[in-house]
């Protein structure tokens, strides 16, 4: 019966000194801080649902991009907010529930410049607020009514002449986006 006892009072302390060798050891008095701790800032990603084509008085395609929607309150709230990067040929269409009216938007928490394009309800082009300026408070407001409102990276509207006019259209999509 010792010798039992002996056995299971070394196997315990074993095992003890086994946890010891793996866990961390945590020093007295060293706690982190928040200046320890490296935390990499929020960033949301682009999420593809779709296709948009911009498209001349003529019908020509001027350009086509792949398109998120913000179709719910929160979405339209948060928008294009915390992201720092946005490849050319994105983009984020509000569908904005009211109808057609003014409409306004503003830059806050937005780090990438963009051109802000108002859309009526026939899908043209009412205005364009070109190359919004980083997290802005001034109100950007269209010069028309508008019922929905599309965000491209700013100076996209004049690289690729895109202007008031300019017919819009998109359909949803559950495909892979192009590689």
């Amino acid at each position: 019966m010792k010798n039992k006892i002996v056995a299971i009072v070394l196997a315990i302390g074993f095992l003890a000194f086994l946890a010891l060798q793996i866990l961390p050891s945590k020093k007295p008095g060293r706690t982190p801080t928040k200046a320890t701790i490296q935390k990499e800032p929020y960033e949301p990603k682009f999420k593809y649902e779709g296709d948009l084509w911009f498209v001349n008085e003529a019908g020509d395609t001027l350009q086509e991009i792949q398109i998120e929607f913000a179709d719910t309150e929160a979405k339209i709230q948060y928008g294009m907010m915390y992201r720092r990067s946005m490849d050319e040929n994105t983009g984020m269409l509000f569908l904005m529930p009211g109808g057609m009216q003014m409409r306004s938007f503003w830059m806050k928490n937005t780090y990438v410049s963009l051109d802000i394009i108002y859309v009526d309800d026939q899908q043209r082009i009412v205005s364009i607020q070109k190359n919004a300026q980083p997290q802005s408070t001034r109100s950007l407001p269209s010069e028309g009514p508008a019922v929905y409102v599309l965000e491209v990276v700013g100076g996209y509207c004049e690289k690729y002449g895109i202007d008031k006019g300019t017919q819009l259209y998109w359909e949803r999509t559950n495909k892979a986006p192009a590689a």
